[in-house]
């Protein structure tokens, strides 16, 4: 028999909208998750005060040259910022590629499942290296 938890409900971030009766919105399941990766990913280490440790940073590699190199060094950082910081997913994959239409444009594209009901799901995001 396998022991399923309910995934907590969190309050939305980045915070969202106020609800009619003036509460703040919550997230739950699969939305709150999805935003706290992208969260953790868009997070410089360093930007928080109180968890300095905090974030993948992937905005340091804007300027990197667009090679395999860089886009190994990309999904390194996000599997491993994910599997310290988003312990309620199990990441699968993590794929980054050329952008068909823009050289300077990578997808980073992330395969994995939530533990509490391995279902499997993805995000994708799109960085732009400038260069």
């Amino acid at each position: 028999m396998t022991l399923r938890t309910p995934v907590p409900k969190v309050i939305s971030w980045p915070l969202g909208s106020i609800n009619s009766d003036g509460s703040l919105s919550w997230s739950e399941d699969d939305n709150s998750i999805r935003e706290n990766m992208l969260n953790i990913l868009l997070t410089r280490p360093g930007e928080r005060i109180q968890r300095p440790e905090f974030g993948a940073g992937l905005l340091k590699f804007i300027h990197q040259p667009n090679n395999e190199t860089t886009r190994n060094l990309i999904a390194g950082v996000v599997k491993k910022s994910l599997a310290v910081w988003e312990t309620r997913v199990q990441v699968d994959g993590v794929d980054v590629t050329t952008a068909k239409d823009n050289l300077a444009e990578v997808h980073i594209n992330i395969r994995y499942r939530l533990r509490h009901n391995q279902t499997p799901a993805s995000l994708g995001l799109r960085l732009n290296l400038g260069v």
